[in-house]
């Protein structure tokens, strides 16, 4: 599998020592798991949206982005998943990264220094070059917009 060098700051190495930098854990995973760099237990209401900082910032090389997504155990198990699935952490960005989660469940949900509550995807980038036309071309589907292919 190939890799990508991705540079990788705390934003204040001492108060951050004790979590660990995003981690696949498996050999071929496709996402690494990010903990909550939270001082204090967040409690996580149902319906409610928060955002969860985790420390650090990252340099995304030229013409690659990372997908936020969600824990699958997280979202399956307990109803909290990401906000905005998947967010998109841009190249050019240099700030710290942090994770809008939402609970969809009927149950408080509490998140923990140190809890995986995310995974970040590394993701290769094409920029469209939309080019004006007057008609498209036809396809079978043509206009037929949601359910119309009949699968649910």
């Amino acid at each position: 599998m190939d890799t990508v060098a991705i540079q990788f700051c705390w934003l204040d190495p001492e108060k951050f020592s004790d979590l660990p930098i995003p981690t696949y854990h498996s050999e071929l995973a496709s996402g690494m798991d990010v903990a909550a760099a939270v001082d204090h237990t967040v409690q996580l209401d149902p319906g409610q949206i928060t955002i969860i900082p985790t420390g650090f910032s990252v340099a995304i090389p030229t013409g690659y982005e990372i997908q936020v997504r969600p824990r699958s155990g997280l979202a399956i198990k307990h109803g909290v998943t990401v906000i905005n699935s998947p967010g998109t952490i841009d190249a050019d960005y240099r700030g710290e990264i942090r994770i809008g989660l939402v609970n969809l469940s009927s149950s408080a949900f509490e998140i923990c220094r140190g809890d995986r509550i995310a995974q970040l995807v590394l993701a290769p980038v094409y920029q469209a070059d939309l080019q004006l036309v007057s008609k498209l071309s036809e396809t079978k589907r043509g206009s037929g917009g949601f359910g119309h292919t009949g699968l649910s």
